[in-house]
């Protein structure tokens, strides 16, 4: 079982101030926060000390999440498994509280930590899971893993999910050498 990800600390890099990332990047992040019903996300404001990395990011990562061919539930347990096996608490605390609007509730976000092996996933989520965990292990998927999620998901909902694997672990890993602090 995976542990729920703790901060890693001393940030190295703080959330960027106005001066630091723009009056375009600044107010993004504001609006972006009223929308999550918090503070302007971190994740925002450390990369929008490159603001042109930022932009075209964005698309990439919105059509992903949260206007992807998955459904909002699912995409939001891959997210929060790679968030666990990551050790990244950024992105399993800012996904935590996004996943409470697509009904993802507490008790899931306690039983991703632990995976597929978790008692009460539906047969879907399983599969998702479990091939998460693969192909963060392996950066591949088994004949067989393919052929089980391939039972589940079309081609399209394929390479959208491990565009989300890879997308996710690679933020993962951003977040948590940044030492990006907490949005609360």
């Amino acid at each position: 079982m995976t542990t729920r990800p703790e901060p890693r600390t001393p940030a190295r890099m703080q959330r960027g101030t106005r001066e630091d990332v723009g009056w375009a990047v600044w107010g993004f992040a504001r609006l972006a926060g009223r929308i999550t019903h918090g503070k302007p996300p971190s994740v925002f404001l450390a990369l929008g000390r490159r603001p042109s990395l930022l932009w075209a990011w964005l698309p990439f990562a919105s059509r992903l999440m949260p206007r992807g061919r998955l459904p909002r539930r699912e995409t939001e347990l891959v997210i929060l498994r790679v968030a666990a096996v990551r050790d990244c608490a950024y992105e399993f605390d800012h996904h935590v509280r996004l996943g409470r609007h697509a009904g993802v509730d507490a008790a899931d976000a306690e039983r991703v930590l632990e995976g597929a092996a978790a008692p009460g996933w539906s047969a879907r989520e399983t599969v998702l899971l479990d091939v998460t965990d693969e192909l963060l292990e392996h950066h591949d998927l088994g004949d067989e893993s393919w052929a089980r999620l391939r039972a589940e998901l079309d081609e399209a909902e394929c390479v959208e999910l491990l565009l989300l694997v890879g997308h996710y672990d690679m933020l993962a890993t951003l977040l948590n050498t940044l030492r990006v602090p907490l949005d609360h």
